[in-house]
């Protein structure tokens, strides 16, 4: 077997672990690698799903500094750099992704009001609503004004010793039926946070080993 596909079916295997345990694990997922200060801190960019009724923090320490970092982030979405997670459960749903492992300065140019896709025409997407280089750079999920509204913010604190600190925050809107309910906190939450998982153990990776060579 190729390590890409040992890869995905790990995370095939996490997906549904996690689905089957989500009850028992997800105040744990909810707050992976984060303090409970940093779960509990207002951030920048709350006010865009300001009554959630799903929140997760989630962190990790990169051996990098913020401006080694932040192009990596820049770059995320479909037809550009991909999203650094299980690349072949991304396309089984069709998302046509293609992790990076480079920094390209074709995809450094990014703004708010700038849309970065999930998938082609049609997959969900993520208005650019706030970004400061090196800081922050805070995503709304774009859809009909009747629409769930869902969040997605990724900020970056300087450590000592030229190290980043790396927070991702989702806030999940959705209607407040008992299907919904049961979909986003049973299914949609846990396979979020698998996938996000690998995508923040996927960025220190890359940038860590980008730095190592430099």
């Amino acid at each position: 077997m190729t390590s890409q596909l040992l890869d995905d079916l790990s995370g095939a295997a996490a997906i549904a672990g996690t689905v089957l345990l989500s009850p028992a694990l997800s105040r744990r997922y909810r707050a992976w690698g984060a303090t409970a200060h940093e779960c509990r801190e207002p951030l920048p960019g709350d006010e865009n799903v300001p009554a959630p009724k799903l929140q997760s923090t989630r962190a990790i320490d990169i051996a990098a500094a913020p401006g080694d970092v932040w192009p990596w982030l820049v770059q995320l979405g479909h037809g550009r750099a991909g999203l650094y997670s299980y690349e072949g459960l991304e396309n089984l749903a069709g998302c046509e992704i293609r992790n990076a492992d480079r920094i390209e300065p074709a995809w450094q140019s990014l703004a708010v009001g700038d849309r970065i896709p999930l998938g082609p025409p049609g997959y969900p997407s993520f208005e650019v609503m706030d970004l400061v280089v090196d800081t922050r750079l805070v995503l709304l999920a774009h859809g009909r004004p009747d629409e769930p509204r869902n969040g997605w913010g990724f900020y970056l604190r300087p450590r000592p010793g030229h190290g980043t600190r790396l927070l991702v925050r989702s806030r999940y809107d959705y209607p407040d039926t008992a299907g919904q309910r049961v979909l986003w906190r049973a299914l949609t939450e846990p396979i979020h946070f698998v996938m996000e998982r690998r995508m923040l153990l996927g960025l220190r990776a890359r940038i860590e080993r980008t730095v190592q060579r430099a």
